[in-house]
């Protein structure tokens, strides 16, 4: 059995069961327009897909702004506030860590939502994307009150609710291998981590709710990566899943949505 016969016979299983696969997918490290950029977004128009762009405040230029405004299918979440690593050498890269005082990273996240707000409107939904998908606990507490609704990271969340009021929503297969030049993992890789996730959650050993999470990132994409999210997109639909935008991704069940002043 190949790799998309073996999505296609999971798929499958969650149909027999009378269930919907969902998905969702994220891109990290939008601050300005480029022609790579542009070729997702192009991607996300001709497949009908709903793109997730994670934005950073501090680096914002106007010509993603412009670039969102253009597109059908993108929104803006928050992706830290200036991607900048305050971890000593030794230590993983963080910027929202215990290594400053807690309330100058809250100021400055608090600080990036209104530059994007300001800047997206509507299009702006705030829902923190740590860089790197780290981020300190005691950060995590302080962000309902800081006004985030949503957080989101990598790998199978724990629990649908990160803190009250604040719900999470992670990414599950990022499709860039890191340490091997910033390649493709490849359509095998790739599928696996994807049938993976989707076993965990059929049958009970991961959330079942929670979609899963393709991550892109658009500045180091190749074509290879790309079409995958095409055959990917086509080929689970084609098998009755689902994509969600970013308020299907972050709903919860009998709690009304409200996100920059939108209710559903």
């Amino acid at each position: 059995m190949n790799s998309w016969q073996a999505l296609d016979t999971e798929l499958e299983r969650w149909r027999s069961a009378g269930r919907c696969a969902t998905f969702w997918c994220r891109d990290d490290d939008a601050s300005r327009d480029s022609a790579s950029l542009q070729q997702l977004l192009e991607i996300a128009e001709s497949a009908a897909l709903p793109i997730a762009l994670a934005a950073i405040p501090a680096t914002l230029d106007r010509s993603l702004v412009a670039a969102v405004a253009h597109s059908r299918f993108a929104s803006i979440i928050q992706h830290g506030y200036a991607h900048r690593n305050h971890a000593l050498p030794v230590e993983r890269k963080m910027e929202l860590g215990l290594h400053r005082d807690v309330e100058v990273t809250i100021a400055e996240l608090e600080r990036g939502a209104e530059i994007l707000n300001a800047s997206f409107s509507e299009r702006f939904i705030p829902v923190l994307v740590p860089p790197w998908n780290r981020i300190a606990d005691r950060i995590v507490a302080k962000l309902p009150d800081a006004g985030f609704y949503g957080l989101s990271t990598l790998g199978a969340r724990k629990a649908r609710w990160a803190q009250p009021r604040l719900l999470q929503c992670n990414t599950h297969v990022d499709l860039i291998a890191w340490k091997r030049d910033r390649s493709f993992i490849g359509p095998d890789t790739a599928i696996g981590r994807v049938v993976t996730h989707l076993r965990a959650r059929r049958e009970g050993s991961a959330d079942a709710d929670e979609p899963t999470g393709i991550l892109t990132h658009h500045l180091d994409m190749q074509d290879a990566g790309l079409q995958f999210v095409v055959e990917l997109v086509t080929r689970t639909r084609d098998s009755g899943a689902a994509w969600f935008d970013v308020d299907e991704a972050f709903a919860a069940p009998g709690v009304p949505l409200s996100i920059s002043g939108r209710s559903a």
